[in-house]
This record gives C-alpha cells, structure tokens and sequence, in this order.
C-alpha cells in the first residue's frame, strides 16, 4: 500500500499472474465455464487492477475470480484464503470507529485498508456466496459491508463460519480482534 504509482515492474505482473492462473487452475470449482486466457487479457489492458490484486495476494488474501458478472461484463475477484487474510487482521471497521477509541487504537481499519487496495469489502450477501464454494472463516471472522443505518447507530457487521453454518454478527465499529480481518473484492 505504499507504493504510490499503483503500478508493478513486469517481473512481478509475470509473477502474479502466474501465481492467479495456478489458482484459477486448483479450484475450477470456483468458475466453471470461465477460462483464464480471457481474465489475463482483461488484467493485461488494466495494471491498476493488476496492483489491487497484487495487493490482495501481499495481505494472504488469496485472490480468485469467483463469477462473471454477464450485466457488467466484469470478472469477480474474492478474497479465498481459508481464514481472514493474515495481513488484515486486528482492525476496526471504519475511522470513525478509530477515532472513538480512547487508547489501544489498532493502526488501520477495514474500510480504509479497502480503499488504500483499489478493492471493496464484501457485503453479506457475498460473503454467503463466497461460502457456497468451500468452508471460509472456521476460526477467523471478517468484517462486511456494513448498511448505513446499522453504521449510524456505532455498530459494524462481521461474519464467520461456525457448526457449518455463516453467522452474521454485530459489534461496535471500534472494537477489533486478533482474529478479525476482511475479505475483499475486485471488479476486473
């Protein structure tokens, strides 16, 4: 997140995109019907979407397209790491939850850490989506796209998955956990 052009050398565009094919490859479960010569060449034309993946892959987030969206004509990108990605963890949801914190401020939030990677937080509904594809968040939770009159009122959704089932909980935005990251999107 410190590199300001938002920009890869070729070496490390060739790294990614290697390290998403071998992805995309493992778990054809995730997309079928989708073919990966088709997502390179939209990755390609595109390197800021380049770098936000990238970004996504620094934080152990795994990213792999999970569906086209045929009414936008964009592949989607998940976060797929088993747990919450390991290099967004231990944040609150937002800055104003931040701010709310008298001490043991954690560095960063979910929304900002989004914004500063070029990529959503997913909202419940995707997170359920997510879910449908294998077994995400056993021992982990991730903040979601919270709705703006929950967030009014101080508090901030989190999902996990527990007994086989997604849980969808509430906490205040302020509060952050060890084990409490986010999962992201990208649309490529």
């Amino acid at each position: 997140m410190k590199n300001k052009k938002r920009e890869l050398s070729l070496d490390q565009r060739e790294e990614l995109l290697k390290t998403l094919q071998a992805r995309f490859e493992k778990n054809r479960n995730r997309h079928p019907g989708i073919e990966w010569d088709e997502i390179q060449a939209k990755l390609e034309a595109n390197a800021e979407k380049l770098w936000s993946l990238n970004e996504m892959e620094r934080t152990d987030g795994e990213p792999d397209v999970v569906r086209f969206d045929h009414s936008a004509g964009e592949y989607l990108f998940y976060d797929c790491s088993v747990e919450s990605p390991k290099g967004r963890r231990s944040v609150c949801y937002d800055l104003e939850g931040l701010e709310s914190r008298k001490e043991h401020r954690p560095e960063n939030t979910a929304v900002d850490m989004a914004a500063a990677m070029g990529i959503e937080l997913l909202t419940e509904e995707q997170y359920r989506e997510l879910q449908k594809l294998g077994s995400f968040d056993a021992k982990t939770s991730s903040w979601v796209r919270t709705p703006p009159n929950i967030r009014k009122l101080g508090g901030a959704l989190f999902c996990d998955r527990r007994y086989d089932t997604v849980f969808v909980y509430h906490n205040g935005a302020e509060s952050y956990y060890a084990a409490r990251g986010f999962r992201g999107l990208l649309r490529v």
